[in-house]
């Protein structure tokens, strides 16, 4: 047997072994690689989904405490529409404001576990504690319409009260302007006569007396019954007015003035009365002192103010 044909099988084969180990590590390795990228796929698809379900709790924590600050400042407009102000819940939306904006500033990966249960807890806090705040304004919202209820029906109570006693003032007013009207002295059986220079009294039905006998006038008159006027000092005045109208008035005489009509007015002479209600009669006599003057005088008599009668004589 040739010896070259033995080599060359065996160098035959050797390469056979060779290439069929070769392509065995070729496809360890490439089984390898696979796997390897097949690992990697798969803890990428992993982290992406971690990173979502992060991005998702952030997003939905940052609602969450944009909820609480709407809500806050919904308290804060509802307190101050009831006329309160409350420094706490000012601070507490700067506070809730202050969380927005750490957590505007994470970003998904960097959101952590720790972090999110944190903001978690302050959450749940922080809605409890505006529960409870919307309990308390409710209350002060029921306590404020009671109270304007009771307001209201205290103004309409007050409002009817003050009706009834302006009433009862008008009543009384009209009831005591009839009384003063009621109550104001008359005179009755009013006469006229003069004193002569020598003493002598001299009357006339017709009261017409010649002016240079006159030295003095007298005025006689009654009180007329008046069972409603006090039993009381009263002050009367009498006016003698000349036929021009002029009042004779001399203080050295007794006159002076008194109000008429709430104007000031001459009176010839006064006495002050204790009025008893028995028709008590008084007179007046006067000396002007002076010649008289011819034509018709008036004579006035007035108690408080009030004219009480009146009548003429004339003097020729």
């Amino acid at each position: 047997m040739d010896p070259n044909e033995t080599t060359e099988p065996r160098s035959n084969n050797s390469r056979v072994l060779l290439w069929v180990a070769l392509v065995l590590v070729l496809l360890g390795i490439n089984g390898v690689l696979f796997y390897l990228n097949q690992q990697k796929g798969q803890k990428n698809e992993e982290l992406t989904t971690e990173v979502k379900a992060k991005d998702t709790k952030l997003q939905d924590q940052i609602k969450q405490y944009e909820a609480l600050k709407a809500d806050f400042e919904r308290q804060s407009q509802e307190l101050q529409a009831l006329g309160l102000s409350n420094d706490s819940l000012e601070a507490k939306i700067a506070s809730v404001n202050a969380d927005l904006l750490k957590l505007r500033s994470f970003r998904a990966g960097s959101f952590s576990i720790a972090q999110q249960s944190l903001f978690k807890r302050r959450a749940q806090n922080l809605e409890g504690q505006l529960r409870k705040r919307d309990e308390d304004i409710a209350q002060l919202k029921k306590d404020n319409e009671t109270l304007y209820t009771e307001t209201t029906t205290l103004k309409q109570k007050q409002n009817k009260l003050t009706d009834t006693i302006s009433t009862i003032v008008r009543s009384n007013q009209e009831l005591s302007e009839k009384v003063g009207v009621a109550s104001r002295l008359q005179s009755e059986n009013i006469k006229v006569a003069i004193i002569t220079s020598k003493n002598k009294e001299k009357d006339d039905d017709k009261s017409e007396f010649k002016a240079k006998r006159v030295e003095k006038v007298k005025v006689t008159f009654n009180l007329a019954r008046n069972d409603v006027s006090p039993k009381e000092t009263k002050a009367i005045y009498m006016r003698i007015l000349e036929p021009d109208g002029a009042a004779l008035y001399n203080l050295s005489t007794g006159g002076g003035t008194f109000t008429v009509d709430g104007q000031e007015a001459f009176y010839t002479q006064k006495q002050d009365v204790v009025y008893d209600n028995s028709k008590q009669k008084l007179d007046f006599v006067y000396a002007k002192g002076a010649e008289y003057k011819k034509g018709q005088h008036t004579v006035e008599l007035y108690e408080s103010g009030q004219l009480m009668g009146k009548t003429t004589f004339t003097l020729k």
